[in-house]
């Protein structure tokens, strides 16, 4: 029995070093990776031929089938590296940007502001490749990726200078260049995955597209650490936040670099086809109605997943206490490490909110490969219904503690759920595409992205601007519980507070303090303790997951019906 599961572990080992490492391995590492326990009749042969026969090659030397990818494969994947890499080193800091009352350079807008922006952001991403999946099929993924990598690069300069201007408030400026942004990132997701998909044949396209899931990984784990880094040494300073920006603009700029060494790749659909008429094929496709039941499906699932990077941020800032590791970091760690990693804040020294949701990326770098290669042969379905439990179950114990240890396992136990679900869903689409469609399929595979971000962001915006942000339930806090707000007359309308008690949100937690003389910790741990916002704010969230799941469960029973859907 131990002989079996060390056999299976060295080949899996050996298929993911393949994977990983062109150059030729030694030769006593490549004789142990290709180890195989023998039958008893086998063994029993071998000693009687080895007396009989003359000697045999080395094992090393014996034909070997390989999992191979091309040269482009690689490159799109090195592309995909550089986009993830300047839009995570926005996106994982985006939340407290735009609304972290307690953030010196911050946007300081609302949490309903926040959501109204994430919705349209998601809109635009996420569901525009309805039609630019089937336009990258047209014109080509080279010619498709040119302009969108030029467009988003535009997006992150405009994101960087367009603030604190006279004749435009900083909220619409924030908008418009995100939507920018967006746009341009609409026309890149079908591009390099119709370009990926092409590269892929069925027997690779589990450990293909895991590979392409495991570089997302690497780009957003290195996004992680630049902004905590440039945000430290400048102090969290308006300037500091477009030092942010302008490093996502030159990552992008690398992109175009890249791309001039990219050889375009075969769509295998008409490149004289009209416009129009892409575009109503585009649409005709999607209202296939398994198709569609599919995508409401992933939209459920969707809408809960992506609240760990756009609503756990902030919980993270306002809620977590991980002072007594970042102390102990500082009395440890050398001086350049704590000196750009941890953050002096009104509760003491606390580790940013990104190094600690750069778990999640760092999990996905250590183990989707290997989910990849165990799931290869796995129904596609199945494994995804597998994920999607354990992304309900993560997200639910990430989000019901001010503990940072409970924390951090509820973000690997997400991460595994993710690692099994992200990669299966653009492997799904890609496996039931027609052939010449799969630019237009892997454009789908946003819809339920876009729609549930849209849908997510705007039920966050209330849940947590209503019953979860920290600074609003100091007001409410105040204006319930204190002698200075009893005279206030407030109305019960959360949206009211500051007028009427006179105090903005970013002075909110003062004003609590020199009320209740607490200190900071000691105040955030009376209004958890008050307000519970971990029941107010996941419960939601967790209910809709839920829901997907079982939706899911009987999708894919139904699925072994159809024989062009059942993957």
């Amino acid at each position: 029995m131990r002989m079996r599961v060390w056999t299976k572990i060295l080949r899996c080992a050996r298929q993911c070093f393949r994977g990983f490492f062109p150059l030729p391995m030694p030769d006593w590492f490549a004789t142990v990776l290709r180890f195989k326990r023998p039958t008893s009749t086998q063994a029993s042969m071998s000693s009687t031929n080895a007396e009989q026969s003359a000697p045999s090659a080395p094992a090393h030397d014996l034909p070997q089938k390989r999992t191979r990818f091309p040269g482009t494969f690689w490159l799109l994947n090195s592309i995909e590296m550089g986009e993830r890499l300047a839009y995570y080193n926005l996106r994982v800091v985006a939340p407290i940007y735009i609304m972290q009352a307690d953030n010196p350079g911050g946007l300081h807008l609302t949490a309903a502001d926040k959501g109204t922006i994430y919705a349209w952001w998601a809109i635009f991403q996420s569901l525009l490749p309805i039609v630019t999946g089937g336009l990258a099929d047209r014109f080509g993924y080279k010619k498709t990726l040119f302009g969108a990598i030029t467009t988003m690069m535009i997006g992150y300069l405009l994101i960087a200078f367009m603030r604190d201007i006279n004749f435009v408030s900083n909220y619409t400026a924030f908008f418009w260049s995100i939507m920018v942004l967006a746009t341009g990132t609409a026309f890149f997701k079908p591009g390099i995955q119709g370009a990926l998909a092409n590269t892929l044949t069925k027997e690779n396209s589990s450990i293909g597209w895991s590979l392409f899931y495991w570089v997302v990984n690497v780009g957003a784990l290195i996004g992680h650490f630049i902004p905590t880094v440039l945000l430290v040494m400048g102090g969290n300073s308006a300037e500091a936040w477009r030092n942010v920006f302008l490093a996502s603009a030159v990552f992008t700029g690398f992109n175009l670099v890249l791309l001039t060494r990219l050889k375009d790749v075969p769509t295998g659909a008409s490149q004289t086809e009209p416009i129009l008429s892409v575009l109503w094929r585009t649409l005709k496709n999607v209202f296939e109605p398994r198709l569609l039941c599919w995508l409401a499906i992933m939209s459920g699932f969707w809408l809960m997943m992506y609240q760990l990077w756009d609503l756990q941020p902030n919980v993270i800032a306002d809620w977590v206490d991980s002072s007594a590791q970042a102390r102990w970091i500082q009395e440890n760690a050398p001086a350049f490490i704590h000196g750009n990693l941890i953050e002096e804040t009104a509760r003491g020294p606390q580790i940013p909110q990104q190094i600690l949701l750069g778990l999640n990326s760092l999990s996905i770098i250590c183990g989707v490969v290997l989910v990849g290669y165990l799931t290869r042969r796995m129904r596609t379905l199945s494994a995804m219904l597998i994920g999607m439990a354990m992304v309900v179950v993560g997200i639910l114990v990430a989000g019901w503690t001010m503990s940072l240890w409970m924390l951090l396992f509820g973000i690997v136990f997400f991460s595994l759920g993710e690692m099994t679900v992200g990669p299966k869903k653009s492997e799904y689409l890609a496996l039931i595409a027609p052939p010449g469609k799969k630019g237009l399929y892997l454009g789908y595979v946003n819809i339920p992205t876009g729609i549930g971000i849209f849908v997510g962001s705007k039920l966050a915006g209330y849940v947590y601007g209503h019953y979860g942000e920290k600074a609003m339930l100091a007001l409410r806090y105040i204006a319930e519980k204190t002698p200075f707000g009893s005279g206030k007359n407030w109305n019960g309308d959360v949206m009211a507070l500051e007028e009427t008690l006179g105090i903005a949100r970013p002075e909110a937690m003062a004003k609590l303090q020199e009320l209740t003389g607490l200190d900071a910790a000691t105040a955030t741990r009376l209004l958890w303790d008050t307000y519970s916002p971990n029941v107010n704010v996941w419960i939601p969230f967790a209910a809709v997951g839920v829901v997907s799941v079982i939706a899911l469960a009987i999708f894919a029973r139904m699925a072994r019906r159809w024989s062009d859907m059942n993957a």
